[in-house]
């Protein structure tokens, strides 16, 4: 036995992680928003693409403050539930469902549009059916691989989130040295001609299906490091480094392919907004700006490059919609918000497959019409709705909860009868909700489809809640198992933490020992790493029957003096857990077993993270000797 002082960085996530997670998904849809704002803005192309970014810095200011004050999953429909009750909580979330879902139609849709641009062969790819039928087959791959609840690689997402964040700033450097031209941009337009005003305004709500994601961040705050500090400093980032490309891009991209007027109906076009059958690079635009600068022998190269980088994002863009459909409907239904079916856990993979299923399948369905026009105004309906209620909730939240401690408050405020109201919400509010009447004044079609959804939310909830007995308003989350040190917990504790799924006789003795001076109560810690695409209280039947086995030897070698549980957590994430019940029990000495070969990264980034901050002292305890449950039991059987 030996105490050993570990020193390192905490791995849980910071700032560079959440911004790396939070760009990758905002910045994908670039990929796609540049065409379809092109079709209609013309050479206002970049204005309005500065307008959605000074929108987008409002409600991002928005989302960092609430999320900052209430750390946890949910964004809008969180920030509803605190500032007004749960019906609104409900009514945001079945708004962002209807995001999701769009996001997984709209990003699987373009993916094949940008892989037919690259190769001959594969040019079938950029018209139906071929795009329709291979967006259904990615929809149903992920859809599939959710379901089965296989881990996500934060270090390859944080990779690819770099690479395209540098490829788009090259992008426009080199842009800006080879195709720019103020000009041509100058030229491009004509007031109320080219485009028409009616077209100008159509384009800025489309404009805002550019910053898909922004919700990321808020719902990876239970998983960060300091969230009141860590979430506003990554949403800043997010903020600038997208402002930064969307601000120049659409410039280089209207002075490669300038808007021109067709010679025989009279209509002004630009290619970047043009359908493919067409000439045009509506489903591919990155590419289509590619393809129009000169880079000599670079060229092939570059475009192979861009549009397999294209291509791969816009399926991580899909891959992240189905987790936010599963995290998703898993939240609602354990806030008694739609029917427990919905959120059933399968049976083997712990992963919520009867929604991911369904919602799956409805994001297919809105891809088999073709019409991405049609899929990013749906997405601008469900976002200004979301985003407007978000607005709503952080302006009641100050007048509701004035004292209410707030580690970050967003730029812009006034005070009015001793309450200082937030102007970023208020005037990003006006924004979100006059584009959210745009797109429903000038799109019947979208008006019936969304408003449709919502209506359908709106019958499903109440008849849910009442056939469960409860109201409306009041919040209801279905209860799960308390942790032990709730209350019965004696003070003074030892914690034992067993690490790996392995039982440490070892060091449940070295408890023994560190306990028997004062006869201090020996609590046993036993986690169970859950993956990243499953809902954090997903049902893992084979690991939760072996973190059992792991506390029932434990009792028999301890005896009635231990209390123990497992818990489920994150890769990485155990030791935060170890380190806050420590603080709340006021444990005087933290066990914690090391099994032998432990190559799992996240078993250290636990010790790190505990020895980083441990309240208490820390015995770190090597046994060569520890056992699996399988070799617990053999044992058993050999010594009967």
């Amino acid at each position: 036995m030996a105490e050993r002082r570990l020193h390192g960085l905490q791995r849980v996530l910071g700032t560079n992680a959440l911004f790396s997670t939070a760009y990758g998904n905002v910045g994908s849809s670039i990929y796609y928003a540049l065409g379809l704002v092109a079709g209609f803005a013309l050479g206002l192309t970049p204005v309005v693409f500065v307008i959605t970014g000074v929108i987008f810095f409002l409600t991002a200011a928005t989302y960092a403050e609430a999320t900052a004050m209430y750390p946890e999953a949910g964004g809008s429909s969180s920030f509803a539930r605190r500032a007004f009750n749960e019906f609104w909580s409900f009514f945001a979330a079945w708004g962002q469902m209807l995001n999701y879902t769009i996001t997984i139609a709209i990003s699987s849709y373009f993916v094949p549009h940008y892989i037919g641009g690259l190769f001959e062969p594969l040019e079938f790819l950029r018209s139906a059916p071929g795009d329709v039928v291979f967006a259904i087959v990615v929809i149903g791959i992920l859809a599939s691989i959710n379901i089965v609840g296989a881990k996500e690689s934060a270090g390859v997402n944080i990779a690819l989130a770099v690479t395209d964040f540098l490829t788009q700033v090259l992008l426009v450097g080199l842009g800006m040295f080879l195709v720019f031209s103020p000009e041509t941009l100058i030229d491009n337009v004509e007031l109320g001609v080219s485009p028409e005003w009616k077209d100008f305004l159509i384009a800025i709500p489309i404009g805002m299906v550019a910053y898909t994601g922004i919700e990321t961040i808020s719902n990876m705050a239970e998983e960060a490091k300091d969230a009141g500090t860590t979430v506003p400093a990554a949403i800043k980032r997010v903020v600038i480094a997208v402002f930064a490309i969307y601000a120049f891009l659409p410039m280089v991209a209207l002075s490669a392919l300038p808007v021109q007027q067709d010679p025989k109906t009279g209509e002004y076009f630009t290619l970047l907004g043009l359908e493919e059958d067409q000439g045009g690079f509506a489903g591919d635009p990155i590419l289509g700006v590619v393809k129009n600068m000169d880079l000599g022998v670079l060229q092939q190269p570059v475009q192979v490059y861009v549009g397999l980088l294209a291509a791969t994002i816009l399926f991580l863009a899909t891959n992240a919609g189905v987790i936010g459909v599963s995290r998703l409907v898993y939240s609602m239904g354990v806030h008694r918000q739609m029917p427990d079916r919905l959120r059933t856990l399968h049976p083997k993979f712990g992963t919520p497959w009867v929604g991911i299923l369904v919602f799956g399948a409805l994001a297919a369905l809105a891809v088999i019409p073709g019409q991405a026009t049609f899929l990013s105004n749906m997405y601008a309906f469900g976002a200004m709705l979301s985003f407007t209620i978000a607005h709503i909730s952080v302006i009641r939240l100050r007048a509701r909860h004035p004292d209410f401690p707030r580690p970050y408050r967003g730029p812009g405020n006034i005070t009015i009868r001793g309450v200082s109201y937030p102007l970023f919400a208020v005037v990003g509010g006006l924004g979100t909700g006059i584009a959210f009447v745009v797109v429903v004044a000038l799109h019947p079609a979208v008006a019936l489809a969304g408003v449709g959804w919502m209506v359908a939310g709106l019958v499903i909830y109440p008849l849910y809640r009442r056939n469960q007995g409860l109201d409306l308003k009041t919040t209801h989350k279905i209860a799960t198992p308390d942790v032990i040190v709730d209350h019965e917990a004696e003070y003074e504790s030892v914690i034992v933490a067993l690490l790996g799924l392995r039982y440490s006789e070892a060091a449940m003795n070295t408890a023994t020992v560190v306990a028997a001076k004062r006869r201090r109560g020996i609590y046993l810690m036993v986690p169970i790493v859950v993956p990243q695409s499953a809902p954090i209280d997903a049902r893992m039947p084979e690991q939760e029957r072996a973190a059992e086995a792991l506390i029932e030897e434990a009792r028999l070698q301890i005896g009635n003096r231990l209390q123990a549980r497992w818990v489920k957590v994150r890769a990485g994430q155990f030791g935060r857990v170890i380190v806050e019940d420590a603080r709340l029990t006021k444990a005087r000495a933290i066990v914690m077993s090391i099994p032998p070969k432990a190559g799992s990264g996240s078993i250290y980034r636990s010790i790190d993270t505990v020895m980083a901050e441990r309240p208490c002292r820390v015995i770190l305890q090597a046994d060569p000797e520890s056992r699996t449950v399988a070799q617990l039991a053999e044992r058993d059987g050999v010594a009967s």
